[in-house]
């Protein structure tokens, strides 16, 4: 397996503490743009996670009072317009690369979303797994805004099931903000938090995560993202076998011995 609490991260904030990654763009002069690299490095960094056990949780946060302002217009829209269509396809698969990578990076990742939150950005908080924000959040889908369509990096697919087709349509269509308060009451964020405490909210969520048993986490991610194209027998088969994987940790054991010792479980994952 592979450490990465010592990841040196070259084209974005990285720090990891008490098995707690924090993540976070570092543009935030221009509300934190992705580019070429950034994409890249993140998806990298996300397919790494899995075999990282040193990992047990991810924040992706906001920087400077926002979250992400989706790809750079000047490093990444314009340079697209002189690409061929392999090339093309070669930058759309990548992206969605990025949120495969999430998706698939069997920890839970919590988006902390403050601010401008549009375009991949908005994807980023899509793909994770739980989404707090701030009063200010302002999440758009932008992509029908610049000409493109709004099935971008997994959107149609992902979107609907958050919040359901009728919104996730209106959405995409027509590239509009979506309020934090809104965002709640649709389900797309859990919760709303103040400014200040977002990052204290985030951390507190994520270590209660790390603390947990977490090959059991595991297995949740990968349940809730493999059922839905499962047909209810199939998914009550494979949640089947899954709990009888977890049933064979020691952390089951575990929890039994505490329980039956009147003490608070102490879980290492395996």
């Amino acid at each position: 397996m592979t450490d990465m609490a010592g990841y040196v991260a070259k084209h974005f904030r990285w720090s990891a503490q008490d098995g707690i990654a924090v993540i976070s763009l570092d543009r935030p002069e221009r509300k934190n743009p992705l580019t070429f690299d950034s994409y890249a490095e993140l998806r990298d960094v996300f397919r790494a996670l899995v075999y990282a056990d040193d990992i047990k949780a991810v924040v992706f946060g906001s920087n400077g009072g926002n979250f992400c302002s989706g790809g750079d217009v000047h490093d990444i829209i314009g340079p697209l317009l002189d690409l061929d269509m392999k090339g093309l396809l070669n930058f759309t698969r990548m992206t969605g690369d990025l949120v495969k990578a999430m998706v698939n990076c069997g920890k839970p990742v919590i988006a902390a979303v403050d601010g401008v939150c549009v375009g991949a950005g908005a994807i980023i908080a899509m793909a994770s797994d739980i989404r707090l924000a701030t009063p200010e959040a302002k999440t758009a889908f932008l992509f029908t805004r610049v000409g493109l369509a709004g099935c971008d990096m997994g959107a149609c697919a992902i979107l609907p099931r958050i919040i359901g087709q009728g919104r996730a349509s209106e959405l995409l269509y027509t590239g509009r903000t979506m309020s934090a308060e809104e965002g709640e009451r649709w389900g797309f964020f859990n919760r709303i938090v103040d400014a200040g405490s977002l990052d204290a909210e985030a951390l507190a969520l994520a270590k209660r995560l790390a603390e947990g048993p977490t090959f059991g986490h595991m297995m949740t991610k990968t349940m809730l993202n493999q059922e839905w194209s499962m047909s209810i027998e199939q998914a009550i088969e494979a949640e089947a076998q899954a709990q009888a994987i977890c049933m064979q940790t020691a952390d089951f054991k575990r929890a039994y011995d505490a329980f039956v010792a009147r003490q608070k479980p102490v879980f290492k994952g395996d």
